[in-house]
C-alpha cells in the first residue's frame, strides 16, 4: 500500500553543484517516497508521470521495502556484517544502517552515490550512525568504488559483504554493459557475500506510460532503461540465486514478493513495475581485482 505523500510547498536550499532546474533520479525518488529534498522541476514531472502511473508511490515503497528486507535477511539470517549500498539515494526512513544494526550490532555500512545533493545531505543522516560513511563515486567504475580509501577503511573485501544495488542499474545503458559491471563487483567479493538487485521493467506495461516514463527521465540528469525479467536474471550470472520466500525455487520476482510474509498479497500493481533478486557469491571473488582479473600470487 502506498504511503501518504508529504506536501511540499517550498524548495530546499540548493547545495553547490546541484542544478534545481533539471530533475534528478535521486530527487524524483525522494518525492515518490514523500520526502522534501526535491525541487519544483522534480515535482512537476513526477506529477505528470503519476497521472499515467497512479501506483507510482507504491512502486517506490515496494522497492524500498525489498531493499530493507534483503539487507535485514543478509544481516540476521546470513551473518553479514559489512554492507555496500550502491546508488543509495537521498536519506529517508529505514536507511541501510538503521535496518542492519539492530540485527548486527557493529555492522559497517558504506553508501555510494554520484549525485551531489545526496552527498550534501549525508552528514545529517549519518551523524551518530557508527561505522558508516558516504562516498561520491560512479557505480559504472567499480575500481574507483571498491578502491576508494574511505570504503577500504571500513570494508574488508576478504570477508563476506552485502552488496545492495537497488533501483540503480536501470540508469546504466545497455551499451555500457551493466551486466559486466555487476560481475566486476561480485568478482571482487569473498565467497559467502550476497548481492541484492532491483530494476525497473516494461514487461506488460501500458505503452504510453512507459513512453512518458522514458521521456521524463531522458530530460532529467539520467536516462532510464527498463528491462525484461530475462535481462534482470542475467545480472545474477555466476552467482547462486536464493529462493525469494520459503518453499519457492530460486528466481527473479517482483519487488513486493521477495521475502514477503504473503507473496500473493504483496504482488501489487506498483510492485510489478520492478523485478528483483538476491544471490550468493560462491566463487571466491576476493582473489580477483575489481576488473575480474586474478590478483598476482
Amino acid at each position: 500500500m502506498a504511503r501518504a505523500r508529504q506536501a511540499v510547498t517550498t524548495d530546499p536550499p540548493v547545495p553547490p553543484g546541484v542544478d534545481p532546474a533539471t530533475p534528478s533520479p535521486a530527487r524524483l525518488y525522494d518525492y515518490y517516497l514523500g520526502g522534501t529534498v526535491n525541487y519544483a522541476s522534480d515535482r512537476k514531472v513526477a506529477e505528470r508521470l503519476r497521472e499515467l502511473i497512479p501506483e507510482l508511490a507504491d512502486t517506490a515503497w515496494a522497492n524500498r521495502a525489498f531493499h530493507q528486507r534483503a539487507a535485514r535477511w543478509m544481516a540476521a539470517e546470513r551473518g553479514v556484517r559489512q554492507f555496500i549500498d550502491v546508488g543509495s539515494g537521498l536519506p529517508t526512513q529505514g536507511n541501510t544502517h538503521e535496518i542492519v544494526l539492530p540485527a548486527a550490532p557493529g555492522a559497517r555500512v558504506v553508501y555510494v552515490d554520484n549525485d551531489p545533493i545526496v552527498l550534501a545531505y549525508a552528514g545529517g543522516f549519518l551523524a551518530g550512525a557508527g561505522a558508516t560513511t558516504m562516498i561520491q563515486a560512479d557505480l559504472r567504475d567499480p575500481d574507483s568504488v571498491l578502491g576508494h580509501r574511505s570504503l577500504r577503511a571500513l570494508i574488508d573485501l576478504t570477508e563476506p559483504v552485502g552488496l545492495l544495488m537497488t533501483a540503480v542499474l536501470h540508469f546504466v545503458a545497455d551499451h555500457e554493459d551493466p551486466w559486466l559491471t555487476v560481475r566486476r563487483y561480485t568478482g571482487a567479493l569473498a565467497s559467502g557475500s550476497y548481492v541484492a538487485i532491483s530494476q525497473v521493467t516494461g514487461d506488460s506495461k501500458p505503452p504510453l506510460a512507459l513512453a512518458v516514463c522514458r521521456d521524463i527521465y531522458a530530460r532529467s540528469s539520467q536516462e532510464i532503461y527498463p528491462r525484461t525479467r530475462a535481462d534482470v536474471a542475467r545480472f545474477f550470472d555466476g552467482t547462486e540465486l536464493v529462493p525469494p520466500w520459503p518453499g519457492a525455487p530460486p528466481a527473479v520476482v517482483h519487488v513486493g514478493e521477495w521475502g514477503a510474509d504473503d507473496p500473493a498479497l504483496a504482488d501489487s500493481d506498483g510492485s510489478r513495475w520492478m523485478y528483483c533478486g538476491v544471490a550468493r557469491v560462491t566463487d571466491g571473488g576476493a582473489e580477483r581485482r575489481a576488473d575480474g582479473t586474478e590478483e598476482p600470487t
